[in-house]
């Protein structure tokens, strides 16, 4: 599923060309053993509300999200080979490549949405 995600606080878009992982093998896979992640995509999560970069070849811009989809915490260039804590409050978590999140001004407490693209 491809989708487009946009910050609604901000009224900036952060994605594109976004995809969702749901399935176990998805959201496991995740984005490892990707070269590259350019502007416009990304990848949510769902369910999750922890993660790592092991075997992560890139640093990464990462928003966990709540379930009405406001930032509960964000990282910024999380670098290959690092885990985050689990964030009890988080039910999705949108990584994106590094600089994303600091270049559309997004903050923590911002509300986020996704709308599916054809």
């Amino acid at each position: 599923m491809r989708l487009k995600v946009s910050n609604v606080t901000r009224e900036r878009l952060l994605a594109d060309r976004a995809e969702r992982a749901e399935s176990f093998s998805a959201r496991f896979v995740g984005l490892m053993g990707r070269r590259s992640l350019a502007f416009g995509e990304g990848l949510h999560i769902v369910p999750c509300n922890s993660i790592h970069t092991f075997f992560m070849r890139i640093p990464i811009d990462v928003a966990f999200l709540d379930r009405d989809g406001v930032i509960v915490k964000q990282f910024l260039a999380l670098p290959p080979w690092r885990a985050t804590s689990v964030y009890f409050q988080a039910k999705s978590v949108l990584e994106l490549p590094a600089g994303a999140l600091q270049a559309s001004g997004t903050q923590e407490g911002d509300r986020l949405v996704f709308e599916q693209v054809a």
